[in-house]
């Protein structure tokens, strides 16, 4: 994958509301110092030491990210999300509860991908994109064939996808196009698997809002 992707998004709008100005100050003060480098970077170089180097793709307002690092400050977090009033959220959580272990992309995570070298990540999360549920719009969703192939190439052997989506549409969608690539296990044995949310989970305000049209299901894979 090169930057130079074709201009078609996966996301929509990029700001909804006025920022806070609290938060915007944080836009203009903290959010530069935890930008990855524009050229292409090894992810634990940024934090040296680091057991491991996660992304979590599309973090909303930040809360399950914000956890995450919170519950593991040994592992690196790298977060991207476009929309700006999430960008704006997740640094409050960032600064208020002195997270050191996240770096945020304020932006299209192909383009921070593209940056990676191969088997430079153990895991990453994608949960509850957006589902563009008219079939006019399927290809703007973020799951395809393209962006699986790239992260099986960053992500290293072992290393662990999740997704997790309330739309079952984009469930079976995701689910085809993963196991496809050839290079992800599923690791499901039984429904619950898929049913029960992950024990490591951090149930986020959208996710309660229950937007979808199913029950949310999780989905992880191993990198073979």
């Amino acid at each position: 994958m090169s930057d130079h992707h074709p201009p078609l998004r996966s996301f929509g709008r990029l700001k909804s509301r006025a920022i806070k100005p609290r938060q915007a100050a944080l836009m203009d003060t903290l959010l530069p110092s935890l930008r990855p480098p524009a050229e292409p970077f090894a992810p634990k170089d940024l934090m040296p030491g680091a057991a491991e180097a996660w992304l979590e793709i599309g973090f909303g307002g930040g809360e399950h990210m914000a956890a995450q690092a919170a519950r593991r400050p040994e592992v690196l977090i790298v977060g991207a999300e476009p929309f700006q009033n999430g960008v704006a959220s997740a640094l409050r959580h960032i600064d208020e509860q002195g997270l050191k272990n996240v770096r945020v992309h304020d932006g299209d995570v192909r383009e921070l991908i593209a940056r990676l070298p191969d088997a430079s990540l153990e895991r990453v999360f994608i949960l509850f994109p957006d589902p563009w549920p008219k079939p006019r719009h399927n290809k703007r969703r973020l799951v395809q064939a393209e962006t699986v192939a790239e992260l099986a190439r960053v992500l290293k052997a072992g290393g662990k996808l999740r997704f997790a989506s309330d739309w079952a549409d984009y469930v079976d969608w995701s689910l085809e196009r993963i196991l496809k690539d050839g290079r992800f296990h599923w690791t499901a044995g039984a429904a619950d698997d898929w049913r029960i949310p992950p024990a490591d989970h951090v149930t986020t305000r959208y996710e309660e809002k229950k937007l979808g049209d199913c029950a949310p299901v999780f989905l992880d894979f191993v990198r073979a």
